[in-house]
């Protein structure tokens, strides 16, 4: 009697458990993601959502230079879906056969500032990039050129404002738009330019972001490609549905970014 007693309990709490049970022991999906360092703090959040959207998988960021991303994933990175800070390296990952036209995406347009550390006195909203010539002004923190398109940009700019000769011996170089953040942030640099959307970080917010006139570069078009890689193209491609649907617009509108 007893043991029937014990057993008429047990039994429904082990059937009420299984299926927590299962559901504990359900194979996790990773989604493997390489995206451009201007993206920090807006792909933290919209990874957040889109795993709450999606129970059971799991977004890896990792974040660096496009150009660097692109080097990596032509020697065969494993990632699933590249986010580029521009066009262009998407385009090259289609011109190398690691991803399919039909699976590139503008998600963002970016926007480039001139960011001043607290108390600086150097007059950007006076008197524009020419200001960037004064003997002040020693160190000029850019992303890299040849590596991150926020860099090229930069160059860009400065050359429309025909200060580019002037100021290039004191560039200080990051390899992404992140290093040249981190430069800005420890007083390695009295200017640094930089995306938008990193100096809405709380690291650069006691600073000021002067915007950079957008008729002195070309637009900045950032774009997203699922990669011939993918382990689950439908979940990549899912990915990348939601960045540009109206969740993933509104979490980069709140990170600046202009949309397409």
């Amino acid at each position: 009697m007893i043991h029937r007693s014990l057993l008429a309990v047990a039994l429904p709490a082990l059937l009420a458990a299984a299926p927590a049970c299962a559901r504990a022991q359900q194979p996790v999906a990773t989604l493997s993601v390489a995206a451009a360092a201007n993206l920090k703090d807006a792909a933290e959040e919209l990874k957040l959502a889109f795993e709450a959207e999606r129970p059971g998988v799991r977004v890896a960021l990792t974040f660096g230079a496009s150009g660097a991303f692109f080097a990596q994933i032509r020697n065969g990175a494993p990632f699933d879906v590249f986010l580029s800070a521009d066009r262009d390296y998407p385009a090259k990952v289609i011109a190398a056969g690691l991803g399919a036209a039909a699976d590139e995406q503008v998600y963002a347009f970016g926007r480039l500032v001139a960011w001043l550390p607290p108390g600086s006195a150097v007059p950007l909203e006076r008197r524009g990039l020419a200001a960037l010539t004064d003997p002040g002004v020693r160190r000029i923190a850019i992303a890299n050129p040849a590596l991150a398109p926020f860099g090229r940009a930069t160059e860009r700019a400065l050359r429309a404002a025909g200060v580019w000769d002037a100021v290039r011996s004191r560039l200080v170089l990051g390899t992404s738009a992140g290093q040249a953040a981190q430069f800005a942030t420890t007083g390695a640099a009295d200017v640094a330019f930089l995306p938008y959307s990193l100096t809405l970080g709380k690291a650069l917010a006691g600073g000021k972001a002067v915007p950079v006139p957008e008729a002195l570069y070309p637009r900045i078009e950032q774009s997203g490609i699922v990669l011939r890689t993918a382990r689950d193209p439908a979940l990549a491609r899912a990915f990348l549905a939601f960045l540009t649907g109206p969740r993933g617009r509104a979490i980069l509108a709140r990170y600046g970014y202009g949309l397409p």
